[in-house]
């Protein structure tokens, strides 16, 4: 059986298992609110573990504690950051809204660590969470995360993808093939500018997440517990943020309104909208790969994927494009979280937004999930499907829209008529164009040329 102890707070006596971490709070949390099994993800921990550091700094230079406890807290806040206790994180997403129970979890943690490394006493509000409230730590620590993810992970996984994708772009820059509009037959058109047209989405992903950086290094640090600063010391909130930034190298900022910085999560909605746009963009993307592989005989087989495991498990020989169904069900996702963080943002009332939990982890879990899905498809999707060259040959051969190119010269009536033979009898356009006009030969092969007929004018 489970050794327990006894701790009492506010409310009573509470039994928390003899090796936890953890304290009183974080029990009663974990009574709670056994809802779902999710917890806070590792970057959100990783970013209170550095608040809770740099904020112990700052308490000693102000002498509001002495220096033994401060490098205690400040030993033990690291190694959560680092990720050393993250089992000693259990609670649930779907827990107080201001994420109360998760900010005490840290400090009673911390607090209990400190003891040990300082063999001190050391209490998990007046020393760890000293100058500091839930209020403005959780969303601090939403802000932290989500910069540290984008620059670690996101951002390399999207330059990775676009560069994969702007290599074949160059690879395919001379295979004609037909385009579409509507699903319907169009104009030609280059492989490599359809692949092109790709790599700008997802530069221009880049570009739009980049736009809102200056708002996510804004923090809510300072603000305490209603954006007042009560019981923090002058300029604190300046201070814990400049340590920050010299800490990770990001340059982090005080928020600028402190009350709107804890009523609302603004800056996380905008961004999980940008991150919402480059899931719809990669959606895009790997539907038109998915249909370009679609077949082999009834589809358009104009590429093969990398055939990566079989595809059914009563068909022999089936092979399915899983790579893309992955990059969109993660879509699919990301979509379906930037809903509920959109939601979560328009609850805030007054000087608290009290949804803060479900905001942390669905905005992290969304950089998370496309910086994965990223990194994957463009190494076992992009990077190495094969094209069916003769399959693109032969449908642009008998492509009846081709006779666009002789509009000028013939009339879009006359046009029209040609390209409904050729679709009815098919036939190539070339031939019905001789049988039904008084062109040459060679002004017909030069006027249907797809070669000249893909290029930009």
């Amino acid at each position: 059986m489970t050794d327990f102890r006894t701790e009492k707070d506010s409310l009573g006596e509470v039994k928390i298992p003899a090796d936890a971490l953890y304290g009183a709070q974080t029990q009663r949390a974990i009574d709670n609110f056994p809802v779902s099994g999710i917890r806070f993800p590792r970057a959100f921990i990783r970013a209170l573990g550095l608040i809770k550091a740099v904020a112990a700094e700052e308490n000693r230079s102000l002498e509001l504690i002495g220096q033994e406890t401060a490098d205690a807290i400040r030993c033990a806040a690291l190694e959560v950051a680092e990720g050393k206790w993250d089992e000693q994180f259990p609670l649930d997403i779907f827990q107080t809204g201001s994420g109360t129970s998760t900010n005490m979890n840290a400090n009673e943690v911390i607090a209990s660590r400190a003891r040990q490394l300082g063999s001190i006493e050391i209490h998990p509000n007046d020393h760890v969470n000293r100058g500091q409230s839930s209020n403005d730590v959780i969303p601090t620590a939403i802000h932290v995360a989500a910069y540290l993810q984008l620059r670690e992970d996101l951002f390399p996984a999207f330059n990775h993808l676009a560069t994969a994708l702007q290599k074949r772009e160059m690879e395919f820059s001379d295979h004609v093939k037909t385009g579409r509009t509507h699903l319907m037959d169009a104009l030609p058109v280059t492989l490599g500018q359809e692949i092109g047209a790709w790599a700008f989405q997802v530069r221009q992903s880049i570009e739009r997440i980049e736009s809102c950086l200056p708002r996510l290094a804004r923090l809510a640090i300072g603000g305490t517990a209603v954006g007042t600063g009560v019981n923090a010391p002058p300029h604190f909130g300046r201070r814990v943020v400049e340590r920050l930034e010299n800490h990770t190298g990001i340059p982090f900022r005080e928020s600028k309104n402190h009350f709107a910085a804890q009523g609302t999560l603004d800056t996380a909605v905008e961004l999980s909208g940008h991150l919402k746009t480059s899931a719809t963009s990669l959606i895009k993307i790997a539907n038109d790969l998915r249909w370009m592989n679609s077949g082999p005989l009834a589809g358009l087989g104009e590429i093969t994927l990398p055939p990566l495991q079989p595809g059914s498990s009563i068909m022999p020989g089936k092979v399915n494009p899983v790579m893309c169904e992955m990059m969109m069900m993660v879509c699919s996702q990301v979509i379906g979280n930037d809903a509920a963080i959109t939601i979560a943002n328009s609850h805030g009332n007054f000087e608290l937004n009290a949804m803060m939990p479900i905001t942390g982890h669905n905005l992290l879990q969304s950089i998370t999930l496309l910086g994965n899905a990223g990194r994957l498809f463009a190494d076992k999707a992009v990077a190495e499907f094969t094209v069916n060259s003769d399959r693109l040959a032969a449908a642009l051969e008998h492509n009846p829209i081709l006779v666009t190119a002789l509009n000028s010269v013939i009339g879009y009536e006359k046009a029209a008529e040609i390209a409904k033979k050729a679709y009815q009898s098919n036939r190539p356009i070339r031939e019905v164009t001789q049988e039904m006009t008084n062109l040459s030969h060679d002004e017909i092969k030069r006027l249907l040329d797809p070669r000249n007929l893909h290029k930009k004018r």
